[in-house]
């Protein structure tokens, strides 16, 4: 099973490359972040046309999350319990007895601002979630836009993110409690190229330059570890012309 996680920015403007790279790649899963679609506005019809059913979560112009599956999903989650928030940021399913949950972290903007508390304060209430749906779903993949860069060897230089949000110590310690709630970074279970990252600015030729963060992550529970075959970071998307700015990372899981 292939299971993979783009923020897409936009599937709107990104619907044609999201097609293309469905057809080409023949995932099981695809969670997608900043879709930045209106739930009536979907393309849910053309994705079926590729043989995936979508649950989808979605709000004009910021945030939204769907989940693309072959299989269709059950026991739809579109928040985090207990918040009153209208951010389009969760989605979780259950396919066959694999618990997905898709998420979209908040940016933060810069560390001190209200923003940032936000963002600290909305992962705590993630590791709370991730707790409990382990408890009750063993076999759990949290996928997507973390926002966070975990160590110094996911960012192209660590001395000058340091301190900056992205990867600040706060947020990187407010990540490594959710992974301690008992999820395994894919990523780091394989030996990977170094620079390899998931996300790059537009500006200043910074793909070019390999100028890049890995902040898109493919969480796996404990009962997964052994599964797991193989995680990787697709980044021809990104070469293409008006992509997004960040890549498709994709885990490969001995599952039927």
């Amino acid at each position: 099973m292939q299971i993979a996680t783009w923020n897409v920015n936009s599937l709107r403007v990104r619907l044609p490359q999201v097609i293309d790279w469905l057809r080409a790649t023949r995932p099981d899963v695809l969670a997608m972040q900043e879709t930045k679609c209106e739930d009536d506005k979907f393309p849910a019809a053309e994705l079926a046309g590729l043989g995936y059913t979508s649950a989808f979560s979605g709000q004009k112009t910021y945030n939204g999350v769907a989940t693309l599956t072959r299989a269709p999903g059950r026991d739809v989650c579109l928040a985090l319990p207990g918040a009153d928030d209208a951010q389009r940021r969760v989605l979780a399913l259950t396919v066959g007895d694999l618990r997905v949950v898709n998420v979209y972290v908040p940016n933060g903007e810069r560390v001190g601002s209200e923003k940032y508390a936000y963002k600290l304060a909305w992962l705590e209430r993630l590791r709370g979630f991730i707790a409990e749906e382990l408890a009750r779903y063993p076999r759990l993949v949290l996928l997507g836009d973390f926002n966070i860069a975990p160590e110094p060897r996911d960012v192209h230089d660590p001395a000058q993110w340091a301190g900056q949000v992205l990867f600040s110590e706060p947020e990187r310690e407010a990540l490594q409690r959710v992974l301690a709630a008992g999820v395994i970074d894919s990523f780091r279970l394989f030996e990977q190229p170094e620079r390899e990252f998931s996300w790059w600015d537009y500006r200043m030729g910074a793909f070019r330059r390999n100028l890049g963060l890995r902040i898109d992550h493919v969480l796996v529970s404990q009962a997964l570890r052994d599964q797991c075959r193989a995680c990787r970071i697709d980044k021809a998307p990104r070469r293409l012309e008006r992509p997004s700015d960040h890549a498709p990372v994709i885990a490969e899981l001995a599952l039927a």
